[in-house]
């Protein structure tokens, strides 16, 4: 997979962490997938489904969430469960985080680690600076006309699916 210069500089210290994380819990899933409860039948859906296809395996709590279980429970769970985190920054998470809703807590656990990516979708990094600035001071990629969903979804999951040799799972080098 091959990276321009600013987006290794968002995947390289992601990827050192999540080897890292990988050597130490070899069954943690690649992905943590933070989204807004409005986008789970679409913007979030869509990228689940290209992460997946590129071989990531991601908590998404349309799949991992039992009727009858407890939502917050599941969600810690699956937040100590993944190597790296991805918030899909959107209007509907921005009016999300706005409110304090679960998103919120999602992302005050996953800003406490250098295991996040910010992926803006419909929205740009000065909106998002906005509502939360530390959110907004990652480095992150934007989904759009330069950088497609499938596209972006290939090189978050090489980057989350990185060993500790500098390679993904699949052999193919992280460069840029």
């Amino acid at each position: 997979m091959s990276y321009s210069p600013t987006e290794w500089r968002t995947f390289e210290p992601v990827a050192r962490e999540a080897a890292a994380v990988a050597l130490r819990f070899p069954e943690h899933r690649d992905l943590f997938l933070c989204h807004a409860w409005d986008d789970r039948d679409g913007a979030a859906k869509d990228l689940y489904e290209q992460l997946c296809a590129n071989g990531a395996t991601v908590w998404f709590s349309q799949t991992e969430v039992g009727l009858g279980t407890s939502l917050l429970r599941e969600i810690d769970r699956g937040l100590a469960m993944s190597r790296v985190g991805i918030v899909l920054v959107t209007p509907a998470l921005l009016e999300s985080l706005k409110a304090q809703g679960i998103a919120d807590k999602e992302l005050s656990v996953l800003l406490a680690t250098d295991r996040v990516i910010p992926i803006a979708h419909g929205t740009t990094f000065e909106t998002l600076r906005e509502v939360s600035p530390m959110l907004a001071a990652r480095s992150g990629l934007t989904i759009g006309a330069a950088l497609p969903m499938p596209e972006a979804a290939k090189k978050i999951a090489a980057a989350a699916a990185a060993e500790d040799d500098g390679t993904t799972q699949t052999g193919t080098s992280l460069r840029w």
